[in-house]
């Protein structure tokens, strides 16, 4: 059996990184946020992002969820909650959801510190504080079936789905043949492949839920005048060499491996351990779909690119996999595994086995390309005013 070591938690799987969380729960903290995690210890990241203070409902929901989750996942050994003070979102809310998880949470108001400048000072102690409680931590080894391993594409092209895509969907494989848990997303990427992924699922259940989120992402398009089918592939994906819908969608869904889809969850809900293949609905902006993953528990995700991509995140390590050479050569610095190999003759298998073996290496402690050069995105999906009449049934 295959194992890492990482830092067990109180409840739920280890984390491979030792993270306190800064978590703004509005745009209006989240420089208050970045601040504070610039000042403070070296393992203390901040999630800074663009939300207001009074989303309608159904935002707030997807909201408090991703800011909730993001503090619980494993990598987050403690966290700060910061917020102004009017938001909706009440920080002590997500404050008691991350601590349902075990963690020890501080809560700090801007207003109640008395301003910005205050509330950098208030925010620094407490998160070195913190810190001070986790910083002696110790990584143990730990079971493979822990793991939760997102998979990711953007700048995809030609070389996507025939390298890149495969050898990471081969290293899914084998962590699902461990007792772990795969996920990928991108729901509107699943369109001109959808019944190729339906007839992989387990059970009709999930069957009839992937085929209704594909239906319900293509459906809030058109409501918005957009023709996912048509706009597909982007004028960059053309550029790279893709030239239908269903050539990109068939190389997107590859990155998820052979196994049988076990569930679907949506963006920002929390993944299941150990539970085989299970897919997010999510859009497909990259750095908003990688965020959903991580605040549903993924402790590691994997980014493959074509055209290249730099992408990390805050709280987990991001691998990048090429299997374009010239990417391969010319951003070498922002890569950690070269699949190009297959386009010379390297089997697939063996590619995906160097990638599940950098993937142990990585929740092990080894720090990715991203990681070395504090490459941390975060953004939120923002729910679009037709997808928030459709949940309400208006639409």
């Amino acid at each position: 059996m295959e194992t890492f070591e990482g830092y067990p938690r109180d409840s739920g799987p280890a984390g491979v990184r030792n993270y306190v969380a800064v978590v703004p729960t509005s745009v209006a903290a989240s420089a208050v946020a970045e601040a504070v995690a610039d000042r403070s210890a070296e393992n203390v990241r901040s999630t800074p992002h663009q939300m207001g203070i009074d989303p309608p409902d159904a935002a707030r929901d997807q909201i408090e969820r991703t800011l909730s989750g993001v503090g619980r996942n494993p990598n987050v050994g403690a966290a700060l909650v910061v917020g102004l003070g009017p938001e909706r979102i009440a920080a002590d809310d997500v404050a008691d959801e991350i601590a349902d998880a075990g963690r020890d949470v501080e809560v700090l108001s801007i207003r109640e510190a008395g301003g910005t400048a205050a509330a950098v000072e208030a925010g620094v102690e407490l998160a070195q504080d913190l810190w001070s409680g986790i910083a002696d931590a110790t990584r143990e080894e730990r079971d493979a079936s822990e793991l939760v391993f997102g998979v990711e594409c953007g700048g995809s092209d030609a070389t996507s789905g025939i390298a890149a895509n495969p050898a990471v969907g081969a290293a899914c494989d084998r962590l699902v043949r461990d007792g772990g848990t795969a996920t990928f997303s991108e729901t509107p990427e699943f369109i001109g492949a959808e019944h190729i992924l339906a007839d992989r699922c387990a059970d009709g259940e999930v069957r009839e839920r992937l085929l209704d989120r594909v239906e319900r992402r293509e459906s809030t398009a058109r409501l918005m005048g957009v023709d996912l089918r048509g706009a597909q592939p982007s004028p960059g994906n053309q550029e790279g060499g893709l030239t239908t819908i269903e050539e990109k969608s068939l190389g997107a869904i590859s990155k998820g491996g052979t196994t049988p889809i076990r569930g679907i969850v949506n963006y920002a809900e929390s993944l299941p351990t150990g539970s085989g293949l299970v897919l997010m609905d999510t859009p497909g902006y990259d750095i908003e779909s990688v965020v959903g993953k991580v605040a549903g528990g993924a402790q590691v995700v994997a980014f493959t690119t074509g055209r290249g991509s730099t992408t990390g995140n805050p709280l987990a390590p991001v691998i990048k996999v090429t299997g374009n050479p010239k990417t391969a050569d010319r951003l070498a610095s922002n890569m950690d595994v070269d699949a190009s190999t297959v386009i010379d003759g390297e089997p697939i298998d063996s590619v995906g086995d160097r990638i599940y073996e950098r993937l142990l290496s990585v929740a092990s402690g080894e720090r990715t390309a991203a990681e070395r050069r504090r490459l941390e995105e975060f953004a939120i999906n923002e729910l679009q005013p037709n997808e928030l009449a459709e949940l309400r049934g208006g639409a």
